[in-house]
């Protein structure tokens, strides 16, 4: 009796967790980017998450660095807006790297130009090399 109630508890746990796992959605959907004028409009949530974590960390800042925060949630960011100056800067300098990788590196993906280069981990370019 004892070994009965146990298959029959197991065999209902079995079924609860199955039937949890189906009315989860299997892949999170994401909203699709809104307001792309350098990115392509086409760029996955995927790919933008690689590229904004690239910038932060070529930076060494926040998104809140270049992203303002929500009108209707100010602890909440929006990301489709333009009033962060920061966001239009980081645009010219998207085109900028583009264009000089474009013209000095075309098919040498070794050698090319990003934030990095430049910003070393700093919000601004330093103007001289650290002193050692």
């Amino acid at each position: 009796m004892k070994r009965k109630n146990s298959m029959v508890l197991l065999g209902s746990i079995v079924l609860s967790v199955t039937l949890c796992s189906l009315s989860l959605p299997q892949q999170q959907q994401h909203e699709k980017a809104k307001n792309l004028k350098v990115l392509p409009k086409n760029t996955s949530h995927e790919e933008l998450e690689k590229v904004m974590r690239e910038f932060k960390d070529a930076l060494g800042v926040k998104c809140n660095f270049c992203h303002a925060p929500r009108k209707d949630d100010p602890k909440k960011l929006d990301f489709a807006s333009d009033e962060n100056d920061h966001k239009k800067i980081a645009r010219d300098m998207m085109r900028m790297t583009a264009r000089i990788n474009k013209k000095y590196f075309k098919g040498h993906q070794v050698a090319e130009v990003s934030c990095y280069t430049c910003h070393r981990g700093n919000e601004e370019p330093l103007k001289t090399p650290p002193a050692k």
